[in-house]
């Protein structure tokens, strides 16, 4: 895939940099494939035979393939480089109170298996059996040779004791003093990436959603609660304990409805899943499954009608706090709501006119409608681990 003005990704020649250098050349394979070696050795700034030889143990590992040969110019055509999505997949799971999600990513972000199980609950020892079964079935649907990166387990929010631990339905019980790493790594069998649920989500959607291409933007996730997920010239923002973008719990009508954080007034008492079930239970109706808000959507069900009305105002009043606090590109909405519901809400959006997003060189909406679905934030996992490959981690030294 290529990204619009890929920023120059600087290698260097030093062999204790080699996985760094390894990593520069993935990415600039990925973000503008095909490629040969004299241009990822020009705008890198490694040798040419650095490249070579990073090429070659690229080859060998499975990592990249040969896609013919440059045409036009003089001599002999220079040799093309592509990623070889065979060559490596990555696992992608997400826990949620009453469900967990899978999918298995190969090397170019193209999804070869996804599943849905329900949880009877959402205890360490039932996540860890249910995930063991979620990687048999996911391995079971790989091509044979292909290596496994590791796994992202993606969880609601917050992660370690704050002052909103455990709060509401969106919470995990009895994960206090849990290892999750260590628990998903025996689980698995393989190296595990722990991550916040909206930031993975965003992740996927600059992967392969409506974000691609786009190097700074925020993601408010639908998911268990409601979250923000951030990322800012390509990079996510986890804040300094993981907890960056608890948007569920900014206050939006202060002394307003009671949430289970303890404050009131909450955006999530009035526009998440939560609050619709809410609204939609004082109507005697049990909201249990995406598909059901599908269905209450299409028949235009009064109750669900309500919610969506009264979750605009507060919802385009913390747009433009995003707006203002981040600076995005634009703010993708998007997770476990149906893309219909999703769609009215954004079209009955408010956006307030005191905001850095208004401005007359737009290219891109305020607004977007994610692309990956309920699936976004599983996805996003399996995208974490391929990202962690690919992108450098380390400053180039030279």
């Amino acid at each position: 895939m290529k990204i619009t003005s890929p920023r120059r990704i600087v290698g260097s020649n030093a062999e204790r940099s080699r996985l760094h250098n390894r990593q520069v050349v993935l990415g600039h394979v990925r973000e503008q494939q095909p490629i040969g070696r004299a241009e990822i050795a020009r705008i890198s700034g490694l040798s040419t035979q650095a490249v070579s030889n990073i090429i070659a143990e690229l080859e060998e590992d499975g990592f990249l393939l040969e896609a013919g040969r440059q045409t036009g110019g003089r001599g002999l055509p220079a040799l093309q480089y592509r990623l070889n999505g065979d060559g490596a997949a990555a696992l992608g799971i997400e826990v949620r109170p009453d469900a967990m999600f899978g999918a298995l990513v190969n090397l170019e972000g193209e999804t070869l298996f996804t599943t849905r199980e329900a949880l009877a609950d959402n205890a360490p020892v039932t996540v860890a059996s249910m995930a063991r079964r979620i990687r048999a079935a996911a391995l079971e649907t790989r091509p044979a040779g292909q290596r496994m990166l590791g796994a992202g387990v993606v969880m609601p929010g917050p992660f370690g004791n704050v002052g909103i631990s455990g709060a509401g339905q969106s919470a995990l019980q009895g994960w206090e003093d849990t290892d999750a790493a260590a628990l998903f790594e025996e689980a698995l069998e393989m190296g595990v990436i722990i991550e916040n649920d909206a930031t993975a989500a965003a992740v996927a959607e600059r992967v392969r959603g409506v974000a691609a291409g786009l190097r700074t933007f925020c993601f408010i996730y639908f998911g268990a609660g409601l979250g923000l997920g951030m990322v800012a010239d390509g990079e996510v923002q986890r804040g300094a304990f993981g907890n960056a973008g608890e948007v569920g719990h900014v206050v939006v009508r202060p002394g307003g409805r009671q949430c289970a954080c303890g404050n009131r007034g909450c955006l999530e008492t009035y526009a998440s899943r939560i609050a619709a079930r809410a609204r939609l239970a004082e109507a005697g109706i049990a909201l249990t499954s995406t598909d059901d808000i599908d269905c209450l959507y299409r028949d235009r069900n009064p109750a669900l009608m309500a919610w969506l009305d009264e979750a605009a105002e507060p919802l385009s009043q913390a747009i433009g706090m995003i707006e203002n606090l981040f600076d995005p590109e634009t703010v993708i909405l998007g997770g476990a709501m149906p893309d219909a519901v999703l769609d009215h809400l954004i079209s009955g959006l408010a956006l307030p006119g005191g905001s850095v997003a208004v401005r007359p060189d737009r290219q891109t909406p305020r607004i977007l409608r994610g692309a990956c679905g309920r699936l976004t934030a599983a996805l996003g996992g399996a995208a974490l681990v391929i990202h962690d490959t690919i992108t450098p981690r380390i400053a180039a030294k030279t």
